[in-house]
């Protein structure tokens, strides 16, 4: 497990931090209380309450050991490092399919931050994959699961 990392920005980073503080916090002791009060129900090799809690509760941790890993080994990409016009983890790329006028954007982020609804891609995700490292103006084929789409860059913010 130590030999993985997991890049991520450095408002990933907090995002997560600040999600362990809530799991510790708060979800955690909300947890401990289901616990106690579905005890006294009675009966626990029957009690559906006290199952559930304790469901909840191992999804709960594991999900907490799973933050404290990705934090333990976060590898903070900086894209101020990489040149303006290149793309590289935290920064947004546009770019156009060929063929087609309407230009997509998004942000390449780690896998702990992708939200692909709010335009944050995974950097391990196919279109990602492909445009990193790649400059403004550079034409780019990218493999996706849907078959290759040729795109031509625009523009690197970041």
């Amino acid at each position: 497990m130590a030999d993985k990392t997991y890049p991520m920005t450095a408002e990933g980073k907090e995002k997560l931090e600040a999600e362990l503080e809530r799991l510790k916090t708060v979800e955690r002791p909300k947890v401990i209380d289901r616990i106690k009060v579905a005890r006294g129900f009675g009966d626990l090799s029957e009690n559906s309450e006290y199952s559930a809690a304790k469901d909840e509760q191992a999804t709960l941790e594991s999900r907490i050991v799973q933050v404290q890993t990705m934090l333990r080994f976060a590898d903070i990409i900086d894209s101020n490092e990489v040149p303006a016009d290149e793309v590289s983890l935290g920064k947004k790329v546009s770019f156009v399919e060929d063929g087609d006028d309407e230009e997509e954007t998004y942000e390449i982020v780690g896998a702990a931050e992708a939200d692909a609804f709010n335009g944050k891609i995974s950097n391990e995700s196919p279109i990602a994959t492909g445009l990193i490292g790649k400059k403004v103006g550079d034409h780019v084929t990218i493999s996706t699961p849907g078959g290759d789409m040729l795109v031509k860059i625009t523009k690197v913010e970041g």
